[in-house]
């Protein structure tokens, strides 16, 4: 769990939650479709990862005239807040990256970039230590 409080996806769930960013809502067959040449899974995998997702309370599901239906639960940037959070502790940096770096970007606009800005540049609230999570 990163120091937001969002969960950490994994390399994998985080090409599943660009689809989602792209283009909203969508069935497992949606995502699949969007997903299988580059990650070359099944459409049984493509349904495993997103299970394990809403399990980690990334995605929710919901039936829609039968179909499973997948939608993102924590928005964009807060997702990347968390792992700009997580790299520039990773490197010791005592301020953070600027979000500026991420102009040339085909998922942020312009608002989600000043959004970023200022998630990064808030206040982090420090992990208790002894809890169980470390």
């Amino acid at each position: 769990m990163s120091q937001t409080g969002t969960p950490t996806p994994t390399d994998a769930e985080l090409e599943v939650l660009k689809s989602f960013w792209r283009d909203g809502d969508l069935s497992s067959r949606e995502v699949h479709d969007r997903i299988a040449a580059q990650m070359d899974w099944t459409p049984s995998t493509t349904r495993t990862v997103l299970e394990r997702m809403r399990a980690k309370a990334l995605v929710s599901r919901r039936d829609v005239h039968g179909v499973a239906v997948y939608s993102q639960t924590r928005p964009k940037v807060e997702v990347l807040t968390g792992l700009m959070r997580r790299f520039s502790a990773l490197l010791d940096m005592d301020e953070a990256l600027p979000a500026a770096a991420f102009t040339g970007s085909q998922l942020l606009n312009d608002a989600d970039i000043a959004e970023l800005e200022a998630m990064l540049n808030a206040p982090v609230a420090k992990r208790e230590v002894g809890n169980g999570n470390g």
